[in-house]
Formats: structure tokens, C-alpha cells, sequence
């Protein structure tokens, strides 16, 4: 007899089934569908998520050697590959998207008050960036990064990411040849916030509508920037402060682009034995809470590694653009429940990749969730490894 539940099925708690059924009744996912519903494609990708299946194949063998447990949790024991293979492929991968989407916005609410080292600073920190998923082109022929790399393969994960929360609040998925300057015209802009860029996505227009938006911006600039300086500021060369001044861009197009003040900072990192060029639209703060504003950047870095080490993003279970999407949804999805999960439980003090950890390997047992995920005799006798990147440990 069954006494209780899975954790499988515990963690799918945390997923409102009503933003579920409204993402899957907006594209029609379920029309025409008998026996291997959008429900049960989630359950099953899910599943290959949080126990780390390599392919089609695997996920079919382990699903049937589970038998029962599969049962209680909304499947059957027998999911041919095939029958998965073509869900992926046919199903609208809108649908993962938007649940995505909706559980970002729920988790954002969660982890509002959450503070990194900026402890002192008042507002809200954004980084954007993208990162590539290279393929084979072989295998991904509609994929091509540009027309200059022939061979190579790859789409790209344009990410607007929260700092002090640790989520991603804004993701789109592109060829590898879309630049992410595209992307920033597509931000809703935040009254009062702070967007961090790298040097390579620089875009006068873009900052301009920021600063109109009454945000602020942070950016790298080029060493090869031209402009003449307005007014200088005392400079503290102790904390690394090199040059704060206020600029005016001299290129008539870049002038007609952005026509107001820039405050341009020079700031010489003693770690790295480097100087780092910043612009920003903030005349008030100190300029080294400037140069710690860019560093805060790196959290997004972190961010995109995470995934690529702890998701199945890197090799895909179909190789047609309606598969590669779905499956990166979903990775996306079950990320994001995990983090609501964490927060949920109050597990402050266990890591994201410690929970995953766990999950994979005591996903159909049948105890509460929360015993599972604090009971001693399921953590790792010492703890992650210095080179594991973590996330949500604040």
C-alpha cells in the first residue's frame, strides 16, 4: 500500500498547477492528445532533470525499472522514447516558456529581501549578459553561429539577472548570432534600478532610454572612446580611484545618441593588476561603490556556469529547434522551483546544488521533503568542493 507520498511528487507541490494548465491551454498543447499529455511530457523531463539521464534511451530504461513509483506520481512505467521524442519535437515549447516565466515572478516575491555585500547599498542591481550553448552542426544544422563560422554550431541564452536574489527575471533564447544589444531594447526598464553591462554591449541609444527611464546604468567603457572632460573630481588613488570625472562624447553620432553628461571612472583593480574604464548616469554615489557595482556582474557569470555544470543543458535529448527550446525551458523550470522550494523551507543554509544532489538520488522515496533534505545522514560528510560554484548562500 501506498503510506505516503514521494518526494518526487512533494516537489512538484511548489508548481501551481493553475499557471500550468493556463500556459498549456493558451497553445493548445493537449488538442488531439490521448494518452501522453503536456503534463506528463513535464513529469517525465522533469524527472531527467533532477536524476541527470543522458538521453531518450536512459530515461525510457530508468522510468520502466521504476515501475509503480512512476504510477503514483502521474505516469505510467512504460514512456517509449519515441513517444517522448516526438512530444518534444511537435508540442509548443511556449508552453515551458511561459510557465518559466510565471514561476520567475513568484520566486522574485520570495527572494526580495535577500541581500548580498552590498549590504548598505539602496536599489535594485540587474546584470545583463547572454551566454552560447555550442552544438554540433552536424547534428544542429539550423543552429549556425554566424556566417564566419561555418563549423560551429550554438544558440544563445540572453539573460537579465537579479544580483541581489540570485534569479534570473528575464531570459530569451536566440541563435548564436543574435547581439544581445538587440535584446536590451526588449528590457522593461525599472524606475530607480541598476543595469550592470560588459563592455561589449555598450549602446548609446539603449543607455539613453535607461537614463530617461530614471535608472541607472553601469557599463565598461573602451579604452579608444573619445570625449572631452567637463569637471574632475577629487580622486582617492588609496581605493584604487585613478580618474572621476564628468564627459561629454565628442563623436557627433554617439553625441546625437547620448547628448547628456557621462561620469567616466578609472579604477585600478589590485587583484587582477588591471585598469577598468566605467560609465555610468550616477553622479551621487562614491566612485568606488561604482567600481563595486561592476563587480557585483560577476554574479551572473557564476550564474551561467551553474547551469551549464548542474542542468541538462549541454546535451540534448532531440535535435530539432522545437526540442532544444523545450528542454531548455524546463531546465530553466525546474531551477527556478527548486530555488522557490529552498526558500519555501527555509533551508537558508543548504545549498542549491546540495538540494539537487540530494533529490537525485532520493527522488522516489517515500518520507517528507523536509526530513530528506536536512536529515544528516544525507549530506555529504565534507562539504562541496571549493571549485563548486553555489548559488542562494547568503
Amino acid at each position: 500500500m501506498n503510506f505516503g507520498r514521494t518526494v518526487f511528487s512533494q516537489v512538484l507541490d511548489y508548481l501551481p498547477e493553475h499557471m500550468f494548465r493556463r500556459a498549456v491551454a493558451r497553445y493548445h498543447g493537449d488538442r488531439r492528445v490521448r494518452r501522453f499529455s503536456c503534463w506528463q511530457q513535464f513529469l517525465c523531463m522533469a524527472f531527467a532533470q533532477l536524476t541527470y539521464r543522458e538521453s531518450l534511451r536512459d530515461i525510457e530504461a530508468c522510468s520502466r525499472s521504476l515501475g509503480s513509483a512512476l504510477y503514483h506520481n502521474g505516469l505510467t512505467a512504460d514512456v517509449p522514447h519515441s513517444t517522448l521524442a516526438d512530444a518534444n519535437k511537435n508540442r509548443p515549447w511556449q508552453i515551458y516558456r511561459d510557465l518559466a516565466l510565471d514561476l520567475i515572478e513568484q520566486a522574485r516575491v520570495l527572494y526580495r529581501d535577500d541581500k548580498l555585500a552590498l549590504a548598505e547599498f539602496d536599489g535594485v542591481i540587474y546584470a545583463f549578459d547572454a551566454t552560447i550553448i555550442e552544438l554540433c552542426l552536424t547534428l544542429f544544422p539550423w543552429a549556425k553561429a554566424n556566417v564566419y563560422q561555418r563549423t560551429r554550431a550554438g544558440i544563445k541564452l540572453h539573460t537579465l539577472y537579479a544580483v541581489q536574489a540570485q534569479l534570473p527575471v528575464y531570459v530569451q533564447v536566440t541563435a548564436a548570432n543574435v547581439n544581445e544589444t538587440r535584446m536590451i531594447e526588449q528590457l522593461n526598464i525599472e524606475s530607480g534600478a541598476y543595469y550592470i553591462f560588459d563592455r561589449g554591449l555598450i549602446n548609446l541609444s539603449q543607455l539613453r532610454r535607461i537614463d530617461q527611464q530614471a535608472a541607472y546604468f553601469v557599463i565598461r567603457a573602451k579604452e579608444s572612446l573619445r570625449y572631452h572632460r567637463v569637471y574632475s573630481r577629487p580622486s582617492n588613488k588609496l581605493e584604487g580611484i585613478r580618474v572621476d570625472q564628468n564627459i561629454v562624447l565628442d563623436v557627433p553620432r554617439s553625441r546625437r545618441q547620448y547628448p547628456d553628461l557621462l561620469r567616466r571612472i578609472r579604477f585600478f583593480d589590485t587583484q587582477q593588476q588591471r585598469s577598468l574604464i566605467f560609465l555610468t548616469n550616477n553622479f551621487t554615489l562614491q566612485a568606488l561603490t561604482i567600481a563595486d557595482l561592476y563587480k557585483s556582474r560577476w554574479q551572473i557569470e557564476l550564474f551561467f556556469r551553474w547551469i551549464k555544470q548542474h542542468l541538462r543543458i549541454k546535451s540534448f535529448y532531440g535535435t530539432s529547434p522545437n526540442a532544444v527550446h523545450t528542454q531548455i525551458w524546463i531546465a530553466i523550470t525546474v531551477y527556478v522551483l527548486i530555488a522557490i522550494l529552498k526558500k519555501r523551507l527555509h533551508l537558508d543554509k543548504t545549498s542549491l546544488y546540495t538540494i539537487l544532489q540530494i533529490l537525485s538520488i532520493t527522488l522516489f522515496q517515500k518520507e517528507p521533503i523536509y526530513e530528506v533534505l536536512t536529515a544528516t545522514h544525507y549530506h555529504l560528510a565534507t562539504p562541496c568542493p571549493s571549485n563548486q560554484l553555489k548559488l542562494f548562500d547568503f
